[in-house]
């Protein structure tokens, strides 16, 4: 008997492992494609391994805070990529740059106490063809530039600083004189931007105080942002514009194990704006993004569609705690844009924000460039389960012609708010609702920024 109970025993752990096996190796999208194992297998970076090794002190760069070194720096780059690549290596110490610009076989490593500066004078940044905001026009490139790269990597425990607070303070004082300038009109660069480029992976360091938005990727694929640091504050002087993440026009995509805490969106998917953006070849949809494992302190929303966006597809944000956010999930429905949302999963969370799901149309900027409004905008099959967060509002939700929400799925929700707003959710068609509880609170202990007017403001 007690060798049967034995065989029982091992019968019955061999077939949960097996379940437990089958169950994470069927680890799907949400319009039910298997994740394929590049999302799974992350390592990290290994400088030894990427070519000879650059240190910038050891090759004409001076470590000094207060003298520009763009030029000195670069060369530094373009040594490198001469000889066939390797690694720029920048020490313990501050070296103030511009825009810099890393060419195929380079990378970037900054040591524990290195810190690249961003300079706070927009003169010292040259003009370029670049992305910003849905369109390629001349603007200003970022501190750090990555074009047409295969297996570009950003790595260590140091530092890129935006410095961003004089940009900040002209832009808040421009829309003071102009209540209709726009993002641009305030002249600022970013951190990171990256474009064209695939196997990126940009791992352990800080990024901070950007002027404008911190890291924007476009056009690329398989990048994997790990283990990384991006703030930019709300306090004393707002931070306008500081996207942690722009994802744009890129497909298979992975945010993980990474903080984020900035006065704007933490990750916001974009594509391209206008009337007929889907037909413009340098536009283009979101596809097979993966948001798993991160926290989230004060930004306007976790996750945001739009404002530039026209097609985002097979998007996951999962296994998070979020704090303080004015927003988890917001739908930007831009009613001069061909805009369609599908395939959206929100998993496992849990936290406070202001506002749970915020669906609204958006029209700050509207611009039909002298054509006939786009038809509808589509929201569908979009998935939202296992919640467990406090909040201010839970469903502030806008029916409206322009677009249509349909094949929502709220699965186990656990929501504590001082207005639920339940009767919001009639804007959506076919709504399935399993296991969702809503209660109204009196009170909470959420510390988000009331004032936010991140609508005004920023977008």
């Amino acid at each position: 008997m007690k060798s049967q109970n034995i065989s029982k025993f091992f019968l019955s752990l061999f077939v949960l492992l097996l379940f437990s096996s089958g169950v994470k190796s069927q680890d799907k999208f949400p319009d039910g494609t298997k994740i394929p194992k590049w999302f799974k297998e992350n390592k990290p970076t290994d400088i030894n391994k990427l070519g000879k090794k650059y240190i910038l002190t050891d090759n004409g760069v001076k470590n000094d805070s207060a003298v520009l070194q763009t030029k000195q720096v670069q060369a530094v780059i373009d040594l490198a990529a001469k000889n066939g690549g390797g690694v720029i290596i920048v020490p313990k110490g501050t070296f103030l740059i511009s825009s810099v610009f890393f060419k195929q076989g380079t990378h970037l490593y900054l040591e524990n106490g290195a810190k690249l500066k961003g300079s706070d004078d927009i003169s010292d940044y040259p003009v370029v063809e670049t992305r910003m905001e849905g369109q390629t026009l001349k603007y200003f490139p970022a501190l750090i530039n990555a074009d047409g790269l295969d297996g570009f990597t950003i790595s260590g425990k140091g530092t890129l600083d935006g410095n961003g607070l004089r940009f900040w303070k002209a832009f808040w004082k421009r829309r003071q004189w102009n209540p209709k300038c726009t993002n641009m009109d305030e002249m600022r660069p970013r951190i990171i931007y990256i474009s064209n480029s695939k196997n990126v992976q940009i791992e352990g360091i800080t990024v901070k105080n950007s002027p404008f938005w911190s890291t924007h990727y476009y056009k690329s694929e398989f990048v994997k942002l790990l283990n990384l640091t991006i703030l930019a504050p709300k306090e004393p002087v707002k931070a306008p514009s500081t996207d942690a993440v722009d994802i744009d026009a890129c497909t298979n995509f992975l945010i993980k194990n990474c903080y984020m805490s900035v006065n704007d969106d933490a990750i916001a998917l974009k594509g391209g704006k206008g009337p007929k953006a889907d037909k413009t070849s340098e536009n283009g949809e979101n596809r097979n993004i993966i948001i798993e494992d991160n926290s989230f302190g004060f930004c306007h929303s976790v996750l945001t569609c739009g404002s530039e966006s026209i097609h985002n597809y097979n998007v996951i944000l999962r296994n998070s705690k979020v704090k303080d956010a004015s927003r988890l999930l917001h739908l930007k429905m831009r009613p001069d844009t061909p805009q369609h949302y599908e395939y959206l999963t929100v998993e496992n969370i849990t936290g406070n924000v202001k506002t749970f799901l915020y669906v609204k149309g958006w029209s700050q900027f509207f611009d039909l460039k002298g054509e006939e409004r786009p038809g509808k905008s589509l929201a569908n099959n979009i998935l939202i389960k296992n919640i467990d967060i406090s909040c201010e509002t839970a469903f502030d939700i806008e029916k409206s012609d322009l677009y249509d929400l349909t094949d929502f799925t709220l699965e186990n929700l656990k929501i504590k708010a001082l207005k639920p707003k339940e009767e919001n959710l009639d804007a959506i068609k076919n709504l399935k609702k399993i296991k969702v509880n809503v209660a109204q609170a009196a009170s909470l202990d959420i510390s988000y920024d009331k004032k936010d007017d991140s609508d005004i403001a920023v977008k």
